[in-house]
């Protein structure tokens, strides 16, 4: 496949027909599960009570939606509670198991001087046992964040995975005015799609957000001088500079584990090739030397090794490439089109977008043996991000109409949708620890 660069520099982008949606307000993500485990573990999470100082944030509420949005969890009603405690004292057991309750999490929050504490219990209904007994303290503005840490430890504890609600996400969207003219915004977010932040603006098409591996900063492609430039910013401080901004294609910077270096694609000699730059010194390593398209880099976990996508076979397909020895080696063989993979944290699997007779889907395949899992079932998927406990997928796709944030289990067991009310939203990015 040749493509005029030049010419046509969006279109070239991820092989895909970069598809720029329209009718966005900055407004936070809403939560929709459409699909949990066959049997969730049922919790009850009592309203805590609070003393001092009113709080901002409904800390209860939080956390149900929290273990709600796993999945993995039913919430029991407020409306369906018999009682409210607080104290482990005025807990009655017998209660809850007749409300069909396995485990309980009751807690009293003292919100004083700028500073707020949380004490909170989970009980096993059945055993009548305390699971876990701790106190938490931060700022009174950080109430939701430490809701959110709650939900961590109560996943954890039930699972024996570590939670990821206290992440965020990148996510691109794009208001149209009534002339059609784009305003492209890149938003922060917290990880249930809450506190959206304006991160960048611009006239111009921003794509492909990612993280570094410490979550201080970010890298994306902007199109603000008129053709695609990679930027660096400081989440903290908003502090940016320009990496890249050679003739044709500058795309899809990925971080690697150790915050080094950054993989990248430039079309600077010709064909669109895999480039390393080290962050330290803006020195410029060329990675792969080939005529066909490569593209979308991502590290392995352990940095020594790069996927990559290419249509060197004719269709775009997944290949690794080995930084020590330079060995190249094709890893999808199904399907008519693999493109823009993310390893797993284990390094053990990726997923990736699919395409097949039936559009293009979200997967996920085992290294070793190549075993293929369709995730989703919609027609219209793309830019696949894992949760750093990886268990959780993001991914842009079509409801409605709309291009919305989507979620899926990696075993495709578990479904949600995080629309914003009045925009479409592409191009996510799931943060690390």
């Amino acid at each position: 496949m040749k493509v005029n660069f030049e010419v046509d520099i969006c279109r070239a982008y991820f092989f895909l027909v970069t598809i720029f949606f329209s009718g966005l307000c900055l407004a936070d993500l809403v939560i929709e599960v459409t699909d949990w485990v066959k049997d969730p573990i049922n919790i009850a999470i009592v309203p805590f009570h609070n003393t001092g100082q009113a709080v901002k944030q409904d800390i209860a509420a939080v956390m149900s939606a929290d273990l709600t949005r796993s999945g993995q969890f039913t919430v029991l009603d407020r409306g369906a509670m018999l009682s409210s405690p607080s104290h482990a004292d005025e807990v009655h057991f017998r209660d809850w198991r007749a409300l069909g309750v396995d485990y309980l999490l009751i807690g009293r929050s003292e919100n004083r001087r700028q500073k707020m504490a949380i004490k909170y219990t989970l009980f096993d209904v059945h055993t009548q046992r305390a699971l876990l007994d701790n106190e938490i303290r931060a700022g009174r503005d950080a109430e939701r964040a430490m809701a959110h840490k709650l939900s961590d430890a109560i996943f954890e504890k039930l699972t024996g995975v570590r939670g990821a609600f206290s992440t965020r996400m990148l996510y691109v969207s794009v208001q149209r005015s009534t002339a059609g003219v784009a305003t492209y915004r890149l938003i922060l977010a917290d990880a249930d799609g809450a506190n959206a932040r304006e991160i960048l603006r611009s006239s111009e098409p921003i794509l492909s957000p990612a993280w570094s591996a410490d979550g201080k900063q970010i890298a994306y492609v902007s199109f603000e001088t008129q053709r695609p430039a990679i930027y660096q910013q400081t989440i903290a401080t908003g502090e940016r500079k320009k990496l890249t901004n050679f003739p044709g294609l500058n795309s899809a910077p990925a971080w690697s584990p150790d915050g080094k270096h950054l993989a990248m694609v430039l079309s600077k000699d010709g064909n669109p090739d895999i480039y390393l730059m080290n962050l330290a010194t803006t020195g410029l390593q060329k990675v792969t030397h080939h005529s066909a398209i490569d593209t979308e880099p991502s590290w392995l976990p352990d940095g020594k090794s790069l996927v990559f996508t290419s249509d060197r076979g004719g269709k775009p397909q997944i290949y690794q490439f080995t930084l020590a020895d330079k060995t190249v080696k094709r890893l999808t063989f199904k399907g008519r089109y693999n493109a823009k993979a993310s390893l797993m944290p284990d390094g053990k699997s990726m997923v990736m977008v699919h395409g097949d007779q039936q559009g293009f889907h979200i997967a996920w395949q085992e290294l070793a043996t190549g075993r293929l899992l369709i995730l989703t079932s919609s027609s219209l998927d793309e830019s696949p991000s894992i949760a750093p406990n990886g268990t959780m997928l993001l991914y842009a796709t079509k409801f409605a109409g709309r291009g919305v944030l989507a979620a899926v289990s990696v075993d495709g067991g578990i479904k949600f949708r995080l629309p914003s009310p009045s925009s479409e939203v592409r191009e996510p990015a799931w943060s690390p620890y």
